[in-house]
């Protein structure tokens, strides 16, 4: 991932096309592994601009990093950003669990794929397929509607390439998971009028708990160039993904104490009982055209649908003491979800005088829908300890009857204008309107709560400076309104509806890229309703919490065949305002985080990168009383790959090993909630391209 230019200038001309390999094209920026930004980013009621135009802080995850890093769950694909907490296991309930500001993502808003929303809730995309992984930090109301404060996550597809496309790729990951997945490519027709790519993978396997997976994906993305000023675009994805033995839920809600028993790896063995599975089935469908006014004004729209259904028989371990000893529930469950959405956008340009601008319009509907098991079981099994055999035993019992629990509804119009005002200085301007509706349901059909809010108004505007053409500064002020949660059957209050929350979000930072390195800096402040449990094992709404923070990246060459990079956050969060907790630290927030990572190309052997990463992530405290501390940990990976030629064909080899000292840790999830930390990972791969 660090290949430059200068290096493929100095070696023979038999190297000259390991150079050109597909898993290097980004020779030009290699320096610019961390911050990538001239990568275009979806900004939803922006429209599309690079991550240098928006004036608020985002990272970019490429597909060359998610393949050299042999990525297995969301919180290693953000390994290397210090905004992002792990909160993340590769099986279970908590697959793509994150931490970004110390604000935790909403599975149910927070994340897209295209821009289009999707339910995340249990489910582990097929990495490999997608082209990148965008992330937004911080409030994105304007830009998409309904959503929590700390950040938007969207996942870009591969797409249909001019040149084709045609690669194999083979993966082993301990214990005993293999991993086989092809990459095809490529136009055909008159002109390469009909685009299209296929991506399908097959991994199964023992994972590192001695439990197994099986998991079969597959994309398709379809274009076609219908007139020179009219496109149509498809892409889906189908995955059925079953996890057999995943890792146990842990919580300390009702434990007695102030600490946490001694930590453990995720590979020990004694955590789960027999019958323990995962079966998560997800469909994505979206379509959509364009049409090319003229060279500044264009107008599209989407219609997409994607659904999610998984039954899972989970151990939560209910932590009763610190020495490690636990009550032992079984939740054999069911839900099942499913969004559609319709969306229009007119973006263009036009000149006011001296004043450029740049317009986006746009109205969306969507409908959301949460279908429950009536019929689940959430039960006491037994006991045990942390350190010895669990021996309790559950095997789920036939079929579950799922039931329509809640169904959300937004309508929204929106419109946004960036001036350039000349000197170097824009600003820019936004407002979404929406409609909100959201009704609760019993298992006999009867509606039990509605919730309607009309004319929500979720405003963003910016002041922006550049520098140079390669350096921006702004100043910019967003608001977010996330749903309010269905409370959970952990809780006494369970099944209540709780209000919507909205939240302000205040930044100031630059951002700024050169020849041989690139920097950004971002301050920012974060208010928003306080949400957490109380003393009555209550999921309840009260007060304010404030985040308050400095996020600083950059990467740059250092030397010829050296090249760093490097983020840190400092957070400073609070309860304020609220009958309870005043003063105390807001749960799931570090004070501090690190991450570093150093790649040295090999000159001895060109095409031969050697890397090692490290990330320290501060104390959290695991609930809103701040009696229960997670202690730091810092982990370090280390990996190499190399491209080469093998008969003619491009070839890449990759080697890897996550927690390269076998850390014992507790990696917070959730409120009250802790997961072992992964052991020692080793990780294989090769790629030919044909």
């Amino acid at each position: 991932m660090y290949t430059t230019c200068a290096h493929a200038q100095s070696t023979p001309s038999g190297t000259q096309d390991v150079a050109q390999l597909p898993t290097v094209t980004i020779a030009a920026d290699a320096f610019d592994d961390l911050e990538h930004l001239q990568t275009p980013v979806n900004a939803g009621a922006l429209g599309s601009r690079s991550q240098l135009e928006t004036p608020f802080s985002s990272a970019v995850i490429t597909a060359t990093e998610i393949e050299n890093r042999q990525v297995s769950k969301l919180g290693d694909v953000f390994a290397l950003d210090a905004s992002v907490s792990d909160n993340s296991s590769s099986s279970g309930a908590w697959a793509s669990y994150l931490t970004v500001r110390g604000l935790p993502l909403d599975w149910q808003n927070s994340f897209r794929i295209d821009g289009k929303p999707f339910v995340s809730y249990v489910t582990t995309l097929p990495y490999e397929q997608f082209e990148r992984i965008d992330l937004l930090k911080g409030a994105s109301g304007f830009m998409y509607g309904f959503g929590a404060p700390g950040g938007l996550l969207n996942y870009v597809t591969k797409k249909p390439t001019d040149e084709p496309v045609r690669s194999i790729t083979l993966g082993y990951i301990s214990k005993g998971l293999l991993r086989e997945s092809a990459d095809l490519g490529g136009r055909v027709g008159d002109d390469g009028r009909f685009g299209y790519r296929l991506n399908a993978t097959h991994e199964e396997g023992t994972t590192y708990n001695d439990g197994s997976l099986y998991r079969d994906s597959v994309s398709l993305a379809l274009d076609a160039r219908l007139t020179d000023k009219l496109t149509w675009d498809f892409q889906s994805i189908y995955q059925d993904r079953k996890s057999i033995g995943q890792d146990a839920t842990i919580t300390a809600a009702g434990m007695s104490g102030t600490s946490l028993p001694s930590p453990i790896r995720a590979d020990n063995n004694n955590l789960e009982g027999p019958g323990l599975y995962v079966d998560n089935a997800f469909r994505f469908y979206s379509t959509g055209l364009k049409y090319q006014l003229n060279d500044n004004w264009n107008v599209s729209t989407h219609y997409t649908y994607n659904s999610t259904r998984t039954r899972r028989n989970e151990g939560v371990l209910a932590l009763t003491n610190g020495d490690g000893d636990y009550d032992d529930f079984r939740s054999d469950y069911g839900e099942a979800y499913s969004y559609n959405q319709w969306e229009a956008m007119v973006e263009g340009k036009f000149n006011t005088g001296p004043l450029k601008h740049q317009v986006v319009f746009g109205a969306s509907w969507q409908k959301q829908k949460n279908d429950y098991s009536s019929n689940g079981v959430y039960q006491l099994e037994g006991t045990g300890n942390l350190y010895e055999q669990n021996t309790n035993t559950y095997y789920s019992q036939g079929q579950l009857d799922l039931y329509r629990a809640a169904d959300i509804t937004q309508k929204a119009v929106f419109a946004s204008d960036t001036i350039d005002l000349t000197g170097g200085w824009s600003i820019l301007g936004g407002l979404r309107y929406t409609d909100y509706e959201q009704r609760s349901y019993d298992p006999a059909g009867t509606q039990t709560s509605r919730y309607t809010k009309d004319g929500v108004l979720t405003p963003t505007v910016a002041l922006m400076y550049n520098f140079t053409p390669q350096t921006m500064a702004y100043a910019s002020y967003i608001e977010s309104l996330e749903p309010g949660s269905v409370v959970g059957n952990i809780y006494e209050n369970r099944g209540a509806l709780l209000s919507p929350l909205k939240s302000k979000q205040y930044e100031l930072g630059i951002k700024t890229e050169n020849t041989d390195w690139a920097a950004t800096a971002a301050l920012f402040r974060i208010e928003k309703k306080s949400e957490y449990t109380n003393t009555n094992n209550e999921l309840v709404q009260d007060g304010e919490s404030i985040y308050q923070g400095l996020e600083l990246g950059a990467s740059a060459r250092v030397a010829r065949n050296w090249n760093v990079g490097g983020s840190i956050m400092l957070l400073d969060t609070e309860y304020k305002k609220g009958v309870a907790h005043t003063g105390n630290r807001v749960a799931g927030a570090p004070k501090f985080i690190a991450a570093t990572q150093i790649v040295y190309d090999v000159p001895q052997l060109p095409g031969l990168k050697l890397r090692a990463d490290a990330k320290y992530t501060g104390a959290t405290m695991l609930d809103a009383s701040n009696n229960i501390n997670v202690d730091d940990y810092t982990i370090v990976n280390i990996g190499a790959t190399y491209d080469t030629r093998i008969y003619g064909y491009n070839t890449t080899f990759r080697a890897g090993i996550n927690n390269l000292t076998n850390k014992r840790y507790w990696l917070f999830q959730s409120e009250n909630y802790v997961k072992a930390g992964d052991p020692r990972t080793y990780s294989l791969s090769a790629s030919i391209a044909f």
